[in-house]
């Protein structure tokens, strides 16, 4: 059997981005129409037909003008209104056009004294006292957001509510984005059952398989469930079996459970005897420290990566945020995702056992004066209710003990 392989969190985590880095795009793509495009990935660049904004366009409702006549009185003559055609007569000397925020500027105004920056009198307005203009104020210039035929959105990124008005603006009606890789997800064990069978004393509901599909589809994959496998060295290996073949083969495999030093955690034993290629066999990180990741052989050729999790709920939700995501991420085409660790500031005074980087539920209050950060009382890694409540981690470095209120700190955002 290989010596083991237990990595730091950095170690490990560079590991994955380095596999990461070196899977090309789907070759799956597809066209999808902009509401169903959401949590996509996009497989072409959007790109602007025309210059954005196409005209001149004012932005703040008032008086169209020339800057350099800001001293004197103007007279009023028209009104433009957003979707009205510009003015293209020139804008004689004193002469002012009442305009909407959106409006196309009339030709010759160079700003906008803005509408309470103005005294009216009838049909004339001069500006308030001491009011100052310079040519651009108030005017967001023709092209000036995108010229003709410059890309908005590069391929790889993933269609957000912003990605989507970007393309609505180019007059797109859809969108060419990659197809959704498939990530097949086993939870192990005899005491497992699924939501909705009678439970016994000594059984628990599968929610292991459950909360990694939800992750999964977050993440942009299709999660593939399989039944609960049981803890058979045989039946392990033929579910194994199952998902590296080339009529049924995923592009991820997740086991979770199984891979602790138990007498009866059969996954590491399973994947090897499919000839599978270990990167890692642990990481210095509590809870998760049992996580393994390698890769396994299909009939095609090609590389079928694995994760094998550990089977407590919160470790398995912190390895599949930590390290599966990374990798969904990048088999889905995505090339811009990060692990998504901020600052906070921490509540309440924090002890810790120094060794391990640790990951505690804990609940983000965010406000405008910034983020703090509290731990939620946590009974360990099977405390499925503490992970309810809570909302991200808290992540405990390993070299010290004690963590005062005040401290910045990073979390992991759930």
């Amino acid at each position: 059997m290989p010596a083991e392989q237990i990595l730091t969190y950095d170690e490990a985590a560079s590991v994955v981005a380095a596999h990461a880095a070196t899977l090309p795009p789907p070759k799956f793509t597809t066209r999808v129409s902009l509401a169903a495009a959401h949590g996509c990935v996009l497989a072409e660049n959007i790109r602007t037909p025309r210059a954005l904004p196409p005209f001149d366009r004012a932005t703040r409702d008032g008086f169209a003008v020339r800057a350099a006549e800001i001293k004197q009185a103007f007279h009023v003559s028209g009104l433009l209104r957003a979707g009205q055609p510009a003015v293209t007569a020139p804008l004689a000397a004193g002469e002012a056009i009442e305009i909407m925020t959106g409006a196309p500027m009339p030709f010759g105004a160079d700003a906008v004294l803005m509408i309470e920056h103005a005294e009216r009198t009838g049909e004339r307005i001069r500006a308030s006292t001491g009011r100052m203009l310079v040519p651009g104020d108030n005017v967001v210039p023709r092209g000036s957001e995108a010229a003709p035929g410059s890309i908005m959105v590069t391929a790889g990124v993933r269609v957000g509510a912003a990605q989507i008005a970007a393309a609505a603006s180019c007059g797109m009606p859809d969108l060419l984005v990659f197809g959704r890789p498939n990530i097949a997800i086993f939870a192990t064990g005899d005491e497992l059952i699924e939501p909705g069978e009678p439970v016994l004393d000594h059984q628990i509901y599968n929610s292991n398989a459950y909360s990694l599909a939800a992750q999964v589809e977050e993440a942009g994959g299709r999660a593939l469930i399989h039944r609960a496998l049981s803890d058979d060295l045989g039946a392990t290996e033929n579910a194994i079996a199952s998902a590296q073949a080339s009529d049924n083969a995923s592009d991820l495999l997740l086991v979770s459970g199984g891979v602790s030093m138990g007498k009866f955690d059969y996954v590491e034993t399973a994947l090897r005897n499919r000839g599978a290629e270990f990167f890692f066999t642990g990481v210095r990180i509590q809870p998760g420290k049992p996580l393994v990741f390698g890769g396994l052989p299909r009939p095609d050729g090609a590389r079928q990566y694995f994760f094998g999790l550990p089977g407590n709920p919160v470790s398995t939700l912190v390895t599949f945020s930590l390290f599966a995501r990374l990798l969904i991420a990048a088999l889905a085409g995505e090339h811009s995702y990060a692990v998504p660790f901020v600052s906070a500031t921490l509540a309440e005074e924090v002890h810790s056992k120094p060794g391990l980087t640790r990951f505690l539920p804990a609940v983000v209050h965010h406000d405008i004066a910034g983020p703090t950060v509290r731990t939620v009382l946590w009974q360990g890694s099977g405390d499925l209710a503490a992970l309810a409540r809570s909302n991200a981690f808290l992540v405990i470095p390993p070299q010290r003990e004690v963590f005062l209120a005040g401290e910045a700190m990073t979390i992991l955002l759930r």
